[in-house]
């Protein structure tokens, strides 16, 4: 097995429980670290045997970017069955969601979720 990892993935989206949040939307930052079989990849050196990162990415962005959801957990776990649905390659998908403009009473850098798909 290997990882292939995708840090900080930044997009403008509208997720959130607050009209507001819908409204004027944020940027989302999402890192996935994606456990990969490795099949013949590691030996034939060929894309078809692996991941495409520019896929995973594009994948990635569709969901973030696409319908509002109210949880960042909701959308981490999109996030992290369409790709494990897109690479038959990839066994386990570990998804994180930043969101840095949290609607909380106070100050903090970010409120992140990570999700492990197969639990």
């Amino acid at each position: 097995m290997y990882v292939i990892r995708l840090k900080n993935c930044a997009f403008f989206a509208r997720h959130g429980v607050l009209d507001e949040e819908e409204t004027l939307g944020q940027r989302f930052y999402v890192d996935a670290a994606l456990t990969v079989e490795p099949g013949r990849a590691l030996v034939d050196d060929s894309i078809d045997d692996t991941v495409n990162y520019g896929i995973a990415f594009a994948v990635i962005e569709k969901i973030v970017t696409g319908e509002r959801r109210f949880l960042i957990e909701a959308l981490a776990l999109e996030v992290a069955r369409a790709l494990t649905s897109r690479f038959q390659q990839i066994k386990r998908a570990e998804i994180t969601v930043r969101k840095p403009n949290a609607p909380v009473p106070g100050v903090l850098d970010h409120v992140e979720v990570t999700v492990v798909w197969p639990e």
